[in-house]
């Protein structure tokens, strides 16, 4: 079958892209590097004017985002990404706010247009279909509603399973390229992180069904479970924590109330190790994002518990995890997605987890959250919030209460400041609440 395509080149295929035109990239892993390589090329040229380009976080270097094609690429962000973050802060490239559950929708709701769609996907089966592999997410609706969709082939996509399987029939045009799949390259967790780790790993029970990011936080996380018994994955996305999870047959889905035995994800960040594991592996449905971070799908299962990282949270539980006051620093991801599933799940636990103070030693703990940073979880959504010092539940507590209880998980150096700034702010009676 694979034979039998039909290739064309990076350059030739790109020539469908014309001027106004919105292109989709597949994400992380995924971003079809021999294509948009292309695609700048022709930027180069001076063919090409106010082309739109749109995407979750991907891995690798981004070149379009360069300030010399200012007027010839504009980049508007699902997610801002480490390669795009400089771009993004400079104003030649931008953000689109949207919950990860919904990148999708925009496509498929018409809300923004989709002419070309550029992909990459796994050597075709013997029934003609090939994998999207590491990246489902919002690139099937992409592929959905495209004008042209450009599928680079490459053995080395895994051949995943579940709504990652799709037709050559969707596919327009085939470019051939077998590039390694862009790694995750990962940290050890320092003491604060994995002291952090103990503390969420605590509030895991046998049964529960995770959903963790990536990065040293959910990676000390992991470490600690393996005392525990059945555990389950509905996730956005997983890296190699938990593969001695699995081998071990903690991570069996055996709790799970909806797609029992599986580990659900929508896109995948981590080693090859990760990708070789989901190759034509039946215990993975990598899946549309409407279906992972639905938080009414994700509430089917008992013991749904979600660990967000954030950058700053104010004395009433107000969460800001997307900017640094006035400057874009990531997104609001799937942190809203599944911090609303993991409390509507029976026994769900929804956790806020990050360290007490910056690498300056500043409090991200704050009486108030800087000017211009963006409350991502509400105060009226947080639950369970975590700190190398403790964790405190804040979920029907009262505002004073709050202030308690956070201040009790601050950094010692800090406490003082906080426990002034709350009695400041709610009255002499603060002192009194227990």
């Amino acid at each position: 079958m694979h034979t039998n395509l039909k290739f064309i080149s990076a350059d030739e295929a790109v020539k469908v892209v014309k001027s106004g035109d919105h292109i989709h990239f597949s994400s992380v892993a995924s971003a079809p590097k021999i294509l948009i390589d292309a695609l700048v090329r022709r930027g180069d040229s001076g063919e090409l004017r106010d082309i739109r380009i749109h995407h979750l976080h991907t891995e690798g270097s981004a070149p379009y985002t360069e300030a010399k094609y200012e007027g010839i690429f504009f980049h508007q962000a699902f997610f801002v990404g480490g390669n795009v973050r400089k771009s993004v802060q400079a104003g030649y490239s931008d953000y689109i706010p949207v919950l990860l559950s919904e990148t999708q929708k925009l496509y498929r709701s018409g809300t923004l247009p989709c002419n070309v769609a550029m992909i990459q996907v796994s050597s075709p089966d013997k029934h003609g279909f090939v994998s999207l592999g590491t990246s489902v997410d919002a690139t099937l609706a992409a592929i959905e509603c495209a004008e042209h969709v450009i599928a680079v082939v490459n053995k080395n996509v895994p051949r995943a399973w579940g709504d990652a399987m799709i037709p050559l029939s969707m596919i327009d045009y085939f470019v051939e390229a077998d590039e390694l799949l862009e790694p995750a390259h990962f940290t050890e967790p320092d003491a604060i992180e994995a002291a952090i780790g103990r503390n969420c790993a605590n509030l895991i029970e046998d049964g529960a069904c995770l959903q963790m990011g990536i990065g040293a936080i959910p990676n000390a996380v992991l470490a600690q479970l393996g005392n525990h018994k059945n555990l389950g994955i509905h996730t956005e996305m997983f890296a190699d924590g938990v593969l001695p999870l699995v081998e071990k047959g903690i991570i069996n889905g055996a709790n799970k109330a909806i797609d029992k035995g599986k580990m659900v994800a929508t896109f995948l960040m981590g080693s090859q190790i990760c990708y070789d594991f989901i190759d034509d592996n039946p215990m993975v449905l990598m899946m549309d994002v409407k279906y992972t971070n639905d938080p009414f799908i994700i509430s089917k299962n008992p013991k749904v518990t979600a660990i967000n990282s954030a950058l700053q949270i104010d004395l009433t539980g107000q969460v800001c995890a997307d900017s640094l006051g006035t400057t874009f620093y990531s997104g609001v991801g799937g942190q809203v997605d599944y911090i609303y599933g993991a409390s509507l799940s029976e026994r769900g636990k929804a956790i806020i987890a990050m360290p007490s103070v910056t690498n300056k030693g500043i409090s991200k703990i704050a009486p108030v959250l800087n000017p211009g940073g963006g409350v991502v979880t509400t105060r009226n959504h947080i639950h369970w919030f975590v700190t190398e010092h403790g964790a405190v539940n804040l979920y029907g507590k009262s505002l004073q209460e709050r202030a308690k209880l956070l201040t009790s998980v601050a950094h010692p150096d800090h406490r003082e400041s906080l426990e002034r700034a709350a009695f400041e702010r709610f009255g002499p009676h603060f002192r009194f609440i227990g």
